[in-house]
């Protein structure tokens, strides 16, 4: 029987031992996956926006931002006995769900996830391995702590493999 392990929206998480990790409702929002094959540990964030500088909740989530979420998600992987040097990563999510005219920098939401969470895998030297992103269709994604096996669902493509 698979164990899963729902993340939420803004949320992140660690699994092991074949435990999945799924989140669901990825529009522009991206889930961002790392795996570590030799410890066999996984984890995922459901990042909403890219730059915590905009936040203005006082204790702000860092689940909610790439640029926050991402060093927890190292540090919760690392303590279940994980490696930075062994990780990688794969991404899905990103989409441009709605078209404006003449769209200002802030309405690509998605795009700007997806290229923060790039440039920020590529300054801690983890290697980008497989994406799904951008489009404008929502996804749900599984990702397996036994295999690193990341499963996109979408109404629209059905299922890939990553």
């Amino acid at each position: 029987m698979t164990e899963y392990i729902k993340v939420g929206m803004a949320d992140l998480n660690i699994g092991s031992a074949g435990e999945v990790l799924k989140t669901t409702g990825l529009g522009s929002c991206v889930g961002l996956t790392l795996y570590d094959a030799g410890a066999r540990v996984a984890g995922m964030a459901h990042i909403m926006l890219p730059s915590s500088e905009i936040a203005r909740e006082g204790g702000f989530n860092r689940a909610k931002y790439a640029d926050t979420a991402l060093p927890v998600l190292i540090e919760r992987m690392t303590k279940a006995g994980a490696s930075v040097r062994r990780m990688t990563a794969k991404l899905a999510g990103g989409a441009q769900m709605f078209a404006f005219a003449g769209q200002s920098d802030t309405m690509r939401i998605g795009p700007r996830n997806v290229e923060t969470c790039k440039l920020l895998l590529s300054d801690i030297r983890i290697p980008l391995t497989a994406e799904d992103t951008g489009a404008s269709y929502g996804r749900t994604i599984e990702m397996d702590s036994g295999t690193g096996l990341l499963t996109v669902r979408s109404v629209q493509y059905g299922i890939k493999e990553l």
